[in-house]
């Protein structure tokens, strides 16, 4: 119980202050002329002030409210390290006993674990939320156990109750890191690509460890290359992509003994390897509609580099004039074709047939690129079915279809087949065509123009991936030696790129074909491969094939986990996995291999591993708190008073609140109107009886 008196007037204050100095103006009146009852009256005026006053006693009823000590317990990766949590368990354990057995004082525990992403230790974020909750009036104290590694100190809120940090970890603990301080997203195939990687010593660092330290690199979780490099000191690492698409390389640095953790031993990047430019050699037999577009189509790309070599004279033509005058500059054909030729990316033989222009000698050039990783596309025309066909050369060998020597000269809709449905370079094709109804009200049919010849072939090689007229071989690839070679068996794409009957998707079509034969990853009949978002993967399995195995998933632990996939399209299979662990993963299904790294290249938890009470000593030293390292000893808890040092040797302090709960309040009257009365008439009555006396 607690008792208050309070005034409610019954008039205002300003005038209940005129009347007391009437009051007073009488009384002294009074005095002055020596009238006997003066006190009686003056009393008497002083109760009906009082009444005015209207004075009243408060009694309240309180309960008594619990201290609460807030305990924020750091649970994130770097405190899982070394032997932090066992420190942490016994610090949370032997706190918990002494803080319950206070009198009057609450406890309540907060876990911090790592934060979404890459975000580190947000423990202020956590601790802001706790006090959202709790009364300002309720806080004791709050404990920190942690290794003093967050990431958040500029939003710790401003308590009036000390604040003490636990400082998990030892003094002599030591670690190396490594980082990697620039490394681009992208890099340009056939280029140098400079990384900066930094080797660093943290904490007590023995004399053992060395200035120097080996480093491992290693390419697609290929055979490691190993160098010695010194610490302390940034290292600038030429990098030359192997191939296009994402390359992933991993760092590594051998642990050292006594080291608190590996888990900043390795650094992952990844870089996408693009060309910085196509270089294509466009061959043309004679001039026709389709050179036109092939030309505009590979000039309208500024990655192109583009060598168009055209035959505008055929040899038949006999007008006498000598071959060494029929052009205003000699072609480089050597050059081209012997020299240079594998400068080239992609060569496009457009209607071309033998004619004596190109020897014998630089076709054989052509096989020979092919066979050695280059790439060729045969673009046929009638010519293709003639006795001068390209395939009465030695390109034969390389080529994957055969004519029949027959031409057909009829409207057709070129059409995906069985197996294009899988093939990534006609796979969905049907999605880009012109929009539009189709006028033969054929679901099955493509929404496309109409191709008007085509050159019957018989396929001996490769996969159809197109067909046309009576489902004959249309679009032809292959793979020969380490190249790969097209054909297309009909020279009435340009038909497409003009708008023919509404056109179709001839550039998605050729961007295609190019990226193919380029060996562009992204394109590959059989592929295995990963997407990557935050901790979890898309595995992606793309094969020609009807079924697929189980993809075998080898974390950065080596722990193996078998994911089974699912069709999700022709031809393509996918799961969705998630990565327990930050690092490099590395999936199998003993056909096709694949890499890919979860999480950053180097996560934040572990760029500062050994303890430190740096980042929230300004924290302590303005809520009046102290640091104690759990190596030290656990401190004793004592009561301090509001404002004054909350820490000391072997203790720490806190705050009692003595906060309460109001569960009823009385209120009293102290001059009821009765007592008022009777009180006033009985002075008045006195002074006059006085007065009257004398």
């Amino acid at each position: 119980m607690s008792g208050s008196i309070l005034f409610s007037p019954i008039v205002a204050w300003p005038i209940l202050a005129v009347l007391t100095v009437v009051v007073l103006g009488f009384i002294a009146f009074a005095i002055w002329r020596g009238l006997a009852g003066w006190v009686l009256r003056g009393f008497a005026a002083v109760v009906l002030l009082a009444a005015l006053a209207n004075p009243s006693l408060q009694q309240e009823d309180r309960d008594a409210l619990d201290d609460i000590v807030l305990l924020v317990v750091d649970e994130s990766a770097s405190q899982k390290i070394s032997d932090r949590e066992v420190q942490t368990a016994s610090a949370v354990s032997e706190m918990t006993a002494r803080i319950n057995a206070r009198p009057n004082t609450e406890l309540r525990v907060v876990t911090v674990a790592d934060a979404d992403g890459d975000g580190g230790t947000l423990l202020m974020g956590a601790l802001t939320e706790a006090l959202a909750d709790i009364p300002q009036s309720r806080i004791a104290g709050v404990l920190l156990v942690t290794d003093g590694q967050v990431h958040d100190v500029d939003l710790a809120p401003l308590i009036t109750a000390p604040v003490h940090n636990i400082l998990t970890g030892h003094e002599t603990d030591w670690d190396r890191r490594l980082s990697v301080k620039n490394a681009p997203g992208f890099a340009i195939l056939g280029e140098e690509v400079v990384l900066t990687l930094r080797i660093e010593d943290q904490g007590a660092v023995p004399v053992a460890a060395g200035s120097v330290s080996a480093l491992q690199i290693a390419i697609d979780g290929g055979v490691p290359q190993s160098f010695n490099v010194p610490v302390g000191k940034d290292i600038e690492l030429p990098v030359t992509l192997p191939h296009g698409g994402m390359n992933v390389i991993q760092f590594t640095v051998p642990q050292g003994e006594g080291e608190l953790t590996n888990r900043n031993n390795i650094a992952v990047v990844q870089i996408n390897g693009v060309r910085d430019r196509l270089r294509v050699l466009l061959v043309s037999g004679e001039p026709h509609p389709g050179e036109r577009t092939w030309r505009n189509l590979l000039k309208s790309d500024s990655a192109v580099d583009l060598v168009h070599f055209t035959i505008l004279r055929p040899p038949e033509k006999q007008d006498g004039v000598p071959v060494s005058e029929l052009s205003l500059i000699a072609f480089p054909v050597r050059e081209l074709f012997i020299d240079k030729i594998d400068s080239f990316d992609l060569i496009i033989f457009d209607r071309y047939k033998r004619r004596g222009i190109l020897p014998g000698v630089y076709l054989d050039s052509v096989r020979d690129y092919i066979e050695q990783g280059g790439a060729v596309m045969v673009a046929a025309g009638p010519d293709f079915a003639s006795a001068d066909s390209l395939y009465h050369s030695v390109l034969a060998d390389v080529l994957p279809a055969e004519p029949t020597a027959r031409v057909l000269e009829q409207g057709f809709k070129p059409m995906v087949s069985e197996i294009g449905e899988r093939h990534p370079v006609t796979e969905g094709l049907q999605a880009f065509a012109p929009e539009g109804d189709d006028e033969d009200g054929d679901e099955t049919d493509p929404n496309w123009g109409r191709w008007m010849r085509q050159i019957e072939v018989e396929a001996i090689s490769g996969d159809t991936v197109m067909t046309g007229i009576d489902a004959r071989p249309l679009l032809v690839l292959d793979r020969v030696g380490e190249g790969r070679v097209a054909l297309l068996a009909s020279d009435q794409s340009w038909l497409w790129d003009r708008g023919f009957e509404g056109g179709g998707p001839q550039l998605e079509l050729l961007r295609r074909l190019a990226h193919w034969m380029m060996k562009e990853p992204e394109l590959e009949e059989e592929a295995l491969w990963a997407e990557a978002r935050g901790q979890s993967m898309t595995i992606i399995r793309r094969t020609l094939g009807e079924t697929v195995g189980d993809v075998e998933v080898t974390g950065p632990d080596g722990a193996v986990v078998v994911v089974p996939l699912k069709q999700v399209n022709p031809g393509r299979y996918e799961a969705e996995f998630q990565g327990p662990q930050i690092g490099l993963y590395r999936l199998t299904d003993g056909a096709q291999d694949a890499v890919i790294a979860l999480g950053p290249s180097a996560p934040r938890e572990f760029e500062e591993t050994v303890a430190d009470v740096e980042k929230l000593m300004p924290v302590v030293a303005l809520m009046r708190g102290g640091v104690f390292s759990i190596e030290d000893g656990m401190p004793n808890l004592r009561n301090v008073r509001a404002g004054r040092p909350a820490a000391g040797r072997g203790w720490l302090g806190l705050t009692p609140r003595e906060a309460y709960l109001t569960a009823d309040v009385t209120l009293t009257s102290l001059l009821p109107a009765w007592l008022t009365l009777l009180l006033a008439a009985m002075l008045s009555v006195g002074a006059w009886l006085r007065e009257g006396r004398r």
